[in-house]
């Protein structure tokens, strides 16, 4: 019993290690990882050989790589574990930090044949370390021949450790391929590639050549390659729309494959393997027809598309040995935008084993269009937030004022209607400009901040300009008292003028802000989806975070547009009381002006002549119009 509990002790130890082993970091110089796992189901059901030594192509981009700018120059630091002691060899062809994408080759040693996945890490975030991309060692050594057509190559090079350069070349590189760029041929000759101990064919291990084609028109007779030395020859040829095999033997017998149809103005992956008695044409992973041949030893040149092919051809590889079926098919998918077989895990620092930050992701994928948007949405964010503190200050402020100038004012004796004017001085006039320096630090012992008041002072001012004093007031004519009005209509729209100054700022935020976050989220999308044309990954874990980065510009709009929104009609209707109760101010400021004349008609000389018809009716319908503005 005791020796029982011993070993489950001994067991429940080993299994609480499990995680810190399978979380290790490998080398604490490297600042970040990312976990990756490899779906051999994605190839097909049918598939139960291990394929050994392949090499598997990576396609980073925005959607499953946010971290270009972290990554040395060419991709220097980036380095690949089975586990945190076993390296994998890799091969950088293409890391473009600007456009964002990056093309790397990975050796695994086995795919294991019916196993849903095989793990390993990328490592990278180290600028001072030496560039372990080697090309020659992710290839097998049945690997003869292998060309990627980079850029500013004149005759293609062979990226195997045999270095089976062209010997000659009439293609020209194009960069629309379908990893990386491409050679294009366009009638005018292929490229040559000397005989070399590495291309001979031998019977018992047999011969492959595989590539992407993109062929351009239907076409008579055209070699996309030939294998040919003196007595024997083998070709893939394009005839019309279609692409068949061929193979002479020695004494001259031909046989052929039937036919198979392919689809012009696509990429195609395109694959003919000769073994000892057999050689079979595949097309997109899938064996399509196959003929029976007695294959002969052979040391042959290569010929890779004549003067008769017009089209595109990527990824051009040649093998000394008969490659299995599910070996093609997994490079068919591996290297196809159809079918996720390469999953990316969350990217770890530090040997953190925290879950992760979506919204750091979701940064993290923003394109540079994004950044701007979401850059000028905060700028009108900002501004939005001051117009509203400033105006929300200034309104209770005036609110406050004018409920204390009011409280005064109906203590007025018509007598005196200037008891409560005074004149501002030059300070308070330069500060009242700024209704947000009128707020904080304005005076406000004599109703500086009630728009109120300022009409009437304008009232006050205009009566002692034409009378001389507000308080002599003896007779008016409805001339006068039209002129009056007049000032004091001019001053509320003055005052209204003020209260709305900015306001068209939030406006903007509210109509702008949307638009611009969709701009920005339009513009994303687009970006997303000519990274998945130039990669050709397409899959959830590709899409998704590129689409919720550019998502983010459309929240930071939205973002920008509510607050502004709910902000305004309030305001707004702050606005509209403040600018009645200036009205309704005018009518009784009329009303008062009035009854003051009428008071001294009566006490001077016994005069009871008060005012003239007309002036009455010009009282009466004034206080009705503004009366019934009110009630509406």
């Amino acid at each position: 019993m005791k020796k029982i509990t011993h070993n489950a002790l001994k067991l429940g130890l080993l299994l609480l290690l499990i995680p810190t082993v399978a979380l290790a970091w490998w080398n604490n110089d490297w600042s970040s990882r990312k976990p990756l796992s490899l779906d051999a189901g994605a190839t097909g059901a049918d598939i139960q050989e291990t394929v050994s030594d392949f090499p598997l192509l990576l396609r980073l981009h925005t959607g499953n790589f946010g971290y270009f700018a972290e990554l040395a120059e060419n991709g220097k630091d980036l380095r690949f574990m089975l586990d945190d002691k076993t390296a994998l060899k890799h091969h950088t062809e293409k890391v473009d930090p600007l456009a964002e994408l990056g093309l790397i080759w990975v050796k695994l040693p086995t795919v294991r044949g019916g196993v849903s996945t095989d793990t390993f890490t990328m490592y990278y975030g180290n600028a001072n370390v030496a560039d372990a991309s080697d090309p020659g060692g992710i290839y097998d050594a049945d690997q003869a021949l292998v060309y990627h057509f980079s850029a500013g190559e004149s005759l293609p090079q062979d990226a195997t450790a045999y270095a089976s350069h062209a010997s000659a070349s009439k293609a020209t590189v194009d960069p629309a391929g379908w990893i990386g760029e491409a050679a294009a041929f366009n009638g005018q000759g292929g490229i040559s590639v000397s005989a070399t101990p590495a291309l001979a064919i031998t019977p018992d291990k047999g011969w492959t050549f595989s590539a992407w084609a993109k062929i351009g028109q239907a076409q008579q007779h055209a070699l996309l390659v030939q294998a040919k030395d003196a007595t024997s020859q083998l070709e893939l040829i394009v005839q019309d729309s279609t692409v068949s095999a061929h193979y002479q033997g020695v004494g001259g017998a031909v046989a052929q494959t039937a036919p198979a149809p392919v689809n012009l103005e696509q990429w195609q992956h395109i694959a003919v393997v000769a073994q000892q008695d057999h050689l079979t044409l595949y097309l997109n992973g899938q064996r399509v027809a196959d003929t029976a041949i007695q294959l002969a030893a052979m040391s042959p040149s290569i010929v890779i598309g004549d003067a008769g092919f017009s089209g595109l051809l990527d990824e051009v590889q040649i093998a000394k040995q008969a490659r299995s079926a599910d070996w093609l098919k997994l490079q068919f998918r591996s290297q196809s935008p159809d079918f996720t077989v390469v999953n990316f895990g969350q990217d770890e620092s530090g040997g953190a084993t925290e879950g992760p930050n979506y919204f750091v992701i979701i940064l993290q994928s923003l394109t540079v269009d994004g950044w701007v948007v979401i850059a000028l949405c905060g700028v009108m964010l900002v501004i939005s937030l001051l117009v509203m503190i400033g105006k929300g200050l200034s309104l209770k402020r005036a609110t406050k004022d004018n409920a204390a100038f009011l409280k005064q004012y109906r203590n007025v004796d018509a007598s005196n209607l200037g008891a409560l004017d005074r004149d501002e001085s030059e300070d308070e006039q330069e500060i009242g400009d700024s209704e947000f320096l009128s707020t904080l630090i304005g005076k406000h012992d004599h109703f500086q901040g009630s728009p109120i008041y300022h009409v009437y002072h304008a009232g006050v001012h205009e009566l002692k300009i034409n009378f001389g004093d507000s308080d002599g007031v003896t007779a008016m004519t409805p001339e006068a008292l039209n002129l009056v009005r007049t000032r004091l209509d001019a001053a509320v729209v003055r005052e209204t003028q003020k209260l709305n100054k900015n306001m068209v700022l939030l406006t903007i935020a509210i109509s702008g802000g949307p638009f611009l976050g969709l701009l920005g989220t339009v513009m994303g999308v687009m970006i997303t989806f000519a990274v998945i044309a130039a990669t050709g990954d397409v899959n959830i874990n590709s899409i998704a975070p590129g689409i919720s980065g550019a998502l983010a510009a459309t929240v930071a709009g939205l973002a920008v547009a509510i607050p502004a929104l709910f902000a305004y009609n309030y305001l707004l209707t702050q606005i509209k009381d403040i600018t009645a109760d200036m009205h309704v101010f005018t009518d009784e400021f009329l009303a008062m002006v009035a009854k003051r004349v009428a008071d001294r008609q009566r006490s001077d000389n016994g005069l009871h002549v008060l005012f003239t018809e007309e002036f009455i009716n010009l009282i009466a319908e004034r206080i009705a119009v503004k009366q019934q503005g009110q009630i509406s």
